[in-house]
């Protein structure tokens, strides 16, 4: 069907979008990661964590949590038993790495503690059990942590026991605690700059909460109607965008104003699926992409200030369901490949990288798919933010982080070298030959200057005429003449052409001169008019021999032509038509030595005759085998 002319969509085009060829790529086989025991658990968690050096993913265990962390250029077959970060008492629900440093990552679990490792430079070398930092406020499970996108070493936690924690991990001291939910917890999250907080809970309500102080900004009950989890994502213009089930459990996404909850923005149905969506937010593209646990395919959506503000992109399908998703911070992603997005999906038994990129032809750094993200400098220390201090994320500049390897793009500074195309002016030759009777014709005279006039009328010149044609003498014969006699003739024919038209204008100025003085002579008579001139004098006729001669040497000119090019057809023509060509060879009667053996060569015909049979009969079986015989 057709979309209504208020569309970005409608059939006057479609809406421009750089996002609309993005398209997602499993990678080889060789650069998954394999024989890692994902966990099973049937919470509601993501398990998996990465960032531009480290791969972190919760795996099974017995007797308590652990999780596996890998280098991320380390790939191929994990090896039996492998070191493990395995300090809590519990299964792990939940863990994220620092946006400050790569070496440090945070974890949540049902033994009610929040647990700060670092890793080692180079890896797990060894299983690590004791943690640098250990919070503990929480009386249930933990099942949610995240990080402030722009303060130093300050965490949120939500828990079973229905609170949210803020925490300074520099010292392990909670900094505030916001009591105001009625049920579990569902999901928890930072806006931009980290001034609020969103969070989802199983009485179905959306609040929006100022973090420092527990104050409830605003709030939305039954945002989505279904009794399954709902999960909530900032957005950086301050919008949300949550996912949830309808009332007959259909899943959905909505876009919704966090200064007024009343009504959403948008609010699209998907599917019919039972997985809850876990949205993946990109700051930088203003990118949503939606992976379910036990879905098989990843959706992503462009979020724009447009109806219908969600715009569908595509979907990226596999064969097998996810456990769980990995989503790399920008700075890790392949911007040479154009590579906008990077997963880590979660199989049973092994991790395996997806990558989104956008096809463009140039191998430049494309400024458009890379804006400034998020650096590793926060901005601003906990005791700012403590003190109320707001500020957004330092941005970093991934083509500088790149330089070295980026393809240099073309200057357009001034040269300084000299121009290679400056040549030297060459003189204009003169012309030597011409192209045409009025190029190669000469200048005409200037006009003579006026006669003073004499008394007697001065008698009229006459013009010297050549012989008539009957008693000029006759040409001798033409010969035979070759190829190269030819071009002789032809040229010698255009020459006298050309020298025809010269002495055709030189007695047309000759006659016009002769005009003018009788012209004169009569006005000094006192003549009204000039005597008229004879139809037959000698200028008209001397020119109507002339165009008489003009006419025949052309003539002669076609004829040679067109007699060449028959000669040359006829020998053209005789190398196919000779008649001995078609004629069949007669067969050379080869003598036969005398000491030629026939007894020889008898039993060599015998011998291959033998030998022929012998094939056919081979033939014949398995043909009768192959049933494919007459």
């Amino acid at each position: 069907s057709l979309a209504s002319e208020d569309s970005p969509m409608s059939f006057r085009g479609l809406r421009t979008s750089k996002f609309r060829h993005v398209f997602g790529t499993a990678i080889r086989k060789d650069a998954h990661y394999e024989g890692i025991r994902v966990t099973r658990n049937s919470w509601d968690s993501t398990f998996c964590a990465v960032n531009p050096k480290f791969l972190a993913v919760v795996t099974e265990a017995a007797g308590g949590g652990c999780f596996l962390v890998l280098p991320v250029e380390k790939t191929g077959r994990v090896p039996n038993n492998p070191p493990m970060v395995a300090g809590h008492r519990a299964a792990v629900l939940d863990i994220q790495w620092s946006p400050w440093d790569d070496n440090i990552i945070a974890s949540c679990s049902e033994d009610m503690t929040v647990k700060v490792w670092v890793i080692p430079e180079k890896g797990l070398e060894e299983s690590l059990t004791e943690a640098e930092a250990t919070l503990e406020w929480h009386q249930r499970r933990v099942g949610f942590i995240a990080w402030h996108p722009s303060a130093h070493n300050i965490l949120m936690s939500a828990g079973s026991d229905n609170m949210v924690v803020i925490w300074n991990v520099g010292t392990a001291e909670p900094l505030s605690v916001i009591e105001c939910h009625n049920d579990i917890l569902w999901s928890c999250g930072w806006n931009y700059d980290g001034s609020r907080i969103v969070t989802t809970c199983k009485d179905k309500t959306l609040r929006v909460i100022d973090p420092r102080t527990g104050e409830v900004i605003s709030e939305k009950k039954k945002a989505h109607d279904g009794a399954k989890p709902q999960r909530a994502v900032y957005m950086k213009d301050g919008r949300i965008f949550t996912t949830g089930f309808s009332r007959m459990s259909e899943r959905q996404y909505a876009l919704w104003d966090d200064n007024n909850l009343s009504e959403p923005i948008t609010l699209e149905e998907i599917d019919t699926s039972n997985g809850v969506l876990f949205p993946f937010y990109d700051p930088d593209n203003n990118l949503v992409y939606l992976g379910g646990k036990g879905d098989s395919n990843i959706r992503y959506y462009e979020v724009t200030d447009q109806s219908p503000y969600v715009h569908y992109i595509d979907r990226f399908d596999t064969s097998d369901p996810q456990r769980g998703l990995g989503f790399m911070p920008k700075r890790g992603v392949n911007a040479l490949q154009n590579e906008i997005a990077r997963f880590y999906k979660l199989h049973p038994n092994k991790v395996e990288p997806i990558s989104f990129t956008v096809p463009r032809k140039s191998e430049l750094f494309q400024e458009d798919l890379y804006p400034d993200t998020a650096s590793q400098t926060p901005a601003l220390s906990a005791d700012d933010w403590i003190e109320g201090k707001v500020a957004d994320p330092i941005l970093m500049s991934i083509r500088d982080e790149l330089k070295s390897v980026l393809p240099q793009k073309p200057r357009l500074a001034g040269l300084k070298k000299p121009n290679a195309l400056n040549r030297p002016k060459l003189l204009a030759a003169k012309p030597s030959t011409t192209n045409s009777v009025r190029d190669s014709a000469p200048p005409k005279p200037a006009p003579a200057p006026e006669p003073t006039p004499a008394p007697a009328p001065a008698p009229v010149p006459k013009v010297e005429r050549s012989p008539p044609a009957h008693e000029r003498e006759r040409s001798p014969p033409r010969e035979h003449r070759g190829a190269g006699d030819r071009q002789t003739s032809v040229a010698a024919t255009a020459q006298k052409l050309q020298q025809n038209a010269f002495e055709r204008q030189e007695i047309q100025a000759r006659e016009e001169e002769v005009q003018e003085e009788v012209v004169e002579a009569a006005a000094a008579a006192g003549q009204e008019s000039p005597p008229e001139a004879e139809e037959d004098s000698s200028g008209h006729l001397y020119a109507r021999q002339r165009l008489y001669e003009d006419e025949r040497a052309r003539q002669q000119l076609y004829e040679e032509e067109r007699i060449a090019r028959a000669r040359e057809n006829t020998k053209r023509r005789s190398r196919y038509d000779t008649p001995d060509l078609y004629q069949p060879r007669q067969a050379q009667q080869q003598q036969i030595p005398p000491d030629f053996d026939f007894q020889e060569l008898l039993e060599e015909v015998k011998g291959l005759r033998a030998l022929v049979r012998q094939h056919e009969r081979r033939i014949m079986n398995l043909e009768d085998a192959l049933g494919i015989g007459d």
